[in-house]
C-alpha cells in the first residue's frame, strides 16, 4: 500500500466516524448514520475526481472505501452513547481527517502533474467539502463557515507546505505526511488555544 492510498483510507475512515457522530446529534437510524458517514467519508474526494476529471471517481474504482466508511458507521451507532461529550470528540476527529483528506487531495492533484494553484485547491476542496456536506445535510452550522475558525486556512497552509517540500524533491511520502502534519496543527491549534484570523468588521454608519 502507498503512502496515498494510506492516507485516503485512513481519511475515509477517520470523516466517517464524524459524520456518524453528526448523525447520532441527530438521532438518525443505522441508515441514516451510514449514508451521512458515507457522504462525510467521500464527499469531497468525490468532488476532486470530477473536477480534475479522472477516469473513475476513487471509491467506483474501490468499493472498500464505501466498507470502510459503513464500518465506521456501525461503530459510532453502538459507541456514542458512552462519550461524555459527542461534540468534542467530532471536533477532534474532524481536525484529524481534515489533515489526512488535504494530504490525499493535495498528492493527488500533484501526481496527476496539476499546476501549484490547482494542487491547493483540490487539498482544499478534499479536505472541507465532506464535512460540508455531513453539517448541511445534518442542520448543522458548518466547521468551515464559523467566524474566525482556522478550517480552509489550514488546508491552504498545509498543501502550500507540500509544494514546499515538493520543490526540495522531497520524498512523497514525506511530503504528504508533512501536509496532514501542518494541516492538523493549525485546527488542533485553533481548537486548543482559541487561534482565530480576523472576521470582517463593517464600519459604523456616518451620522
Amino acid at each position: 500500500m502507498t503512502a496515498l492510498s494510506f492516507l485516503d483510507f485512513a481519511s475515509v475512515f477517520v470523516f466517517a466516524l464524524t459524520g456518524a457522530l453528526v448523525a447520532s446529534r441527530a438521532q438518525l437510524d443505522i441508515v441514516g448514520f451510514a449514508f451521512i458517514a458515507c457522504l462525510t467519508a467521500v464527499g469531497g474526494g468525490t468532488l476532486r475526481d470530477l473536477l480534475l476529471n479522472r477516469d473513475t471517481v476513487f471509491w467506483i474504482a474501490e468499493p472498500n472505501y464505501i466498507l470502510v466508511a459503513c464500518a465506521a458507521a456501525v461503530v459510532v451507532f453502538f459507541a456514542a452513547p458512552s462519550l461524555e461529550s459527542r461534540y468534542r470528540v467530532l471536533l477532534w476527529l474532524d481536525s484529524i481527517a481534515l489533515g489526512l483528506a488535504v494530504a490525499t487531495g493535495t498528492g493527488v492533484a500533484m501526481s496527476l502533474g496539476h499546476h501549484p494553484v490547482i494542487v491547493v485547491l483540490m487539498g482544499i476542496c478534499t479536505g472541507c467539502f465532506g464535512g460540508l456536506m455531513r453539517d448541511v445535510v445534518c442542520n448543522e452550522v458548518p466547521l468551515l463557515l464559523k467566524e474566525g475558525e482556522i478550517y480552509a486556512t489550514a488546508a491552504f497552509f498545509g498543501a502550500s507546505a507540500a509544494l514546499a517540500a515538493q520543490m526540495f524533491e522531497t520524498p512523497t511520502p514525506i511530503t504528504l505526511f508533512l501536509c496532514a502534519g501542518v494541516t492538523w496543527l493549525l485546527r488542533a491549534g485553533s481548537l486548543q488555544f482559541g487561534w482565530r484570523i480576523p472576521g470582517y468588521k463593517p464600519r459604523p454608519p456616518r451620522n
